[in-house]
């Protein structure tokens, strides 16, 4: 036995100075993972300092390790020959799943020519110049975020870095792990921790020879006698797809037991461990009956036999395992898949799934749902429902969503899809009860006009809610318009459902018919076709339930009276809703460009109120950041003029799609556009005018806060206060 010097001073110093920087690396990195203050890891504030330390000593030392391998010639051991590459990894896969345990001698053995077999080959180049550079890359972005890109594929800028680095951490921990196991196979447990020491390799010169006769010859590397499973389980392709099936089940494992003890899972973890990991080991499972069923058809072609299928003789003993091995695994893959079929649904059916998954797209209606009413309901509820029907609907167009996002084909903003929407019916009505939504309710309204003293105006409405039933007749009020003593259908010339020149009424009770047409509207017969007409249900007035993208006029004046902004700041009504409309230019600038605004607004004409007010001129100005991150999103092209409210008539068209006072039935009624018909004002105190209260029985005819009634009396308030085809808005 002789020595051979492999291992230089640089090398060994970089190896273990490595080793130890790296086992600092998964202490600290666990501790920053599983951060908690009763946590028995390193504390946090330590564990930071430690592991961005060390990650930056790491990174250093890497270019170190690289330009030492390059200048040294090193780097040269690492790169596999590919002429017969192949043959060498089942060589070796052979001798690290079975030869190793029968002590047969190892069939590549390093030397000054070459340091490493293929599998180390293979496994230090994928380490060392793939996946160490991303964890270095992804660290120092982790430290710098500002310097990371605010996008990557949809997800965020800062995340899939943070997702990279976690994956890439737990690979190189388990390669560490598997490379000490390794290295104490050698002829003790220690040689090759001593090699690494000292830089000698033991060199037997009898063991060479041995490994050069065994392995000399191809045909004894597929010798039926020396396997435990059926020859025709030896071939590239099947060892490849066990090796992807096995692979893939060590990581779904992994990443559910991280899922489940993690108390925020992120959506993307879930994709990878139940959709996308899953996928990848059936293909490995496919790849491995593929490879045994064309051996087995080499194997008998060779032998000049005519049978097609595979021999089952269970007098054999490796027949009789190969089958046990079938049994159990087919029974582990039924439950499994059975088990991951049923996760892969129901994640699919989880509100992370639809609004974070595909971030870029679904942000805005993902953040508008968390901040509504129905934030505890879960999406499917409303946009599925129950039944099978529309679970298959909801699936097919989820896949061309899919599709869509991955090759940039949707739109911007993303339509509502008030065309596929299932009827109210089998949603809205499983919770509310429409029978039971009647009576009167009472709203206060504070309004502040846009001039320097903010000056408030208030109002109060007795809202007529209404209803009707068939035990008690046709009664008026907003709720008239439900599907209980009346049914009324409607056509509509547009996608979003704004212009309608036509509506029928039928009485339930008594059966009368009576059909309303806007006037000067053509309606023809093609245009009264039954799939064309719609019959009206909860969405058509609530057609944004869960998705509202508030107006920053309404907005702004409930921040004032709730005292969020200072009422007493000049023009802040004003300049609130201009900053929000006109001189904010992106989300991840919102805050500077509001503060760039308004504080320069008032360094111009107001400078004392700097000095004097600018805790209230800061409070002011995030609140309004916070409304703009809430409601606006120009990515996507998404705001509230995109999304017109059906319900009132202030901002959108809503009632007055209808109630326009153009709408007549042939014997002359209308549809009428008096305000009383569903609401009733029974407090105003409007700017400059003393405090009116409604008597019982009387009520107040509305004054406008602005004191342009003569010019305002006959037209629709949305002219004014909604959004303009432009694109402009006169909502202050």
């Amino acid at each position: 036995m002789s020595k051979i010097y492999l291992y230089p001073l640089w090398l060994r110093l970089w190896h273990w100075l490595n080793a130890l920087i790296f086992i600092v690396l998964i202490f600290t990195g666990i501790s920053l993972h599983y951060s908690d203050v009763d946590s028995l890891w390193i504390p946090f504030n330590i564990s930071i300092i430690l592991h961005n330390s060390a990650g930056i000593l790491i990174t250093a030392m890497y270019v170190f390790y690289l330009i030492f391998n390059i200048v040294s010639g090193n780097i040269k051991h690492y790169i596999p020959k590919l002429k017969g590459f192949t043959k060498r990894m089942l060589m070796q896969v052979q001798y690290y799943l079975l030869g190793i345990f029968n002590k047969d001698p190892h069939p590549f053995h390093s030397s000054e020519k070459s340091k490493f077999n293929p599998m180390q080959q293979v496994a230090y180049l994928s380490i060392m110049f793939l996946l160490m550079p991303l964890i270095c890359i992804s660290g120092i972005l982790l430290m710098f975020p500002e310097v990371a890109p605010t996008e990557f594929m949809g997800m965020g800028g800062v995340w899939p870095m943070a997702f990279a680095h976690i994956i890439v951490g737990f690979f190189l921990s388990v390669f560490m792990f598997v490379h000490i196991y390794l290295a104490t196979t050698g002829h003790t447990s220690g040689e090759l921790f001593k090699s690494m020491i000292t830089g000698y390799h033991h060199h037997d010169a009898e063991e060479v020879a041995m490994a050069e006769a065994k392995y000399a010859s191809p045909i004894r590397l597929l010798d039926p006698k020396k396997k435990i499973f059926p020859i025709i389980f030896y071939n590239p392709v099947t060892i490849s797809g066990t090796l992807i099936a096995g692979l893939s089940f060590i990581f779904i494992a992994f990443l559910a037991v991280v899922e489940f003890f993690e108390e925020n899972t992120n959506p993307y973890i879930g994709i990878i461990t139940f959709v996308i990991l899953p996928t990848i080991m059936i293909v490995g499972i496919l790849a491995m009956a593929f490879g045994v069923f064309k051996e087995n058809r080499r194997a008998l072609f060779d032998n000049g036999k005519a049978k097609t299928l595979p021999v089952i003789d269970l007098n054999n003993t490796k027949h009789q395992l190969a089958v046990i091995f079938a049994i159990v695994g087919s029974v582990l893959l039924l439950g499994f898949s059975v088990f991951g079929s049923f996760k892969a649904y129901e994640y699919t059916e989880t509100d992370e799934f639809c609004g974070t998954v595909c971030h870029e797209v679904m942000e805005p209606e993902y953040t508008a749902y968390k901040d509504s009413p129905h934030s505890r309901v879960g999406c499917v509820k409303c946009h599925i429902g129950s039944g099978t029907d529309w679970y298959v609907k909801s699936k097919f167009s989820g896949a061309y969503q899919l599709y869509s996002v991955a090759f940039n084909k949707f739109s911007r903003p993303i339509p509502t899809p008030v065309t596929s929407l299932r009827p109210a019916q089998g949603t809205c009505e499983q919770c509310h009860w429409p029978k039971h939504f009647n009576g009167q309710k009472n709203f206060n309204f504070d309004f502040y006009l846009s001039d320097e003293q903010n000056t408030k105006t208030a109002l109060t409405l007795s809202i007529n809610t209404g209803g009707g039933s068939q035990e008690y007749g046709n009664n008026d009020g907003i709720h008239w318009h439900m599907n209980i003593a009346n049914e009324i259908t409607y056509l509509h010339t547009d996608t979003k459902r704004e212009d309608i020149p036509w509506v029928k009424v039928k009485n339930r009770a008594t059966g009368v018919e009576t059909v309303y047409a806007e006037h000067g509207a053509v309606i023809t017969d093609e245009m009264l076709r039954s799939d064309k007409i719609r019959k009206m249900d909860c969405i058509d007035c609530h057609n944004r339930p869960s998705h509202v993208y508030k107006v920053p006029n309404r907005t702004i004046n409930s921040l004032l009276t709730a005292k969020k902004i200072d009422e007493t700041l000049p023009y802040i009504k004003r300049l609130s809703v201009q900053a929000l409309e006109y001189y904010v230019t992106s989300r991840p600038t919102s805050f500077d460009d509001i503060k760039n605004y308004i504080n320069g607004y008032y360094k111009e004409n107001y400078p004392d109120l700097l000095t004097t007010k600018q805790v209230e001129i800061d409070q002011a100005i995030n609140q309004i950041n916070t409304v703009y991150r809430r409601n606006y999103f120009p990515g996507m092209g998404v705001n509230w003029k995109n999304f017109p409210n059906n319900i009132g008539h202030l901002y959108s068209k809503g009632c007055f799609r209808c109630h326009d006072g153009k709408h007549e039935s042939p014997d002359g009624k209308i549809i009428s556009k008096d305000c009383n018909v569903c609401h009733k004002i029974t407090f105003q105190k409007a700017p400059g005018q003393e405090a009116e209260f409604g008597k019982v029985g009387e009520f107040i005819q509305f004054a406008h806060p602005g004191g342009l009634d003569k010019f305002v009396k006959d037209k629709d308030c949305s002219r004014c206060h909604g959004a303009k085809k432009q694109g402009v808005t006169s909502n202050e």
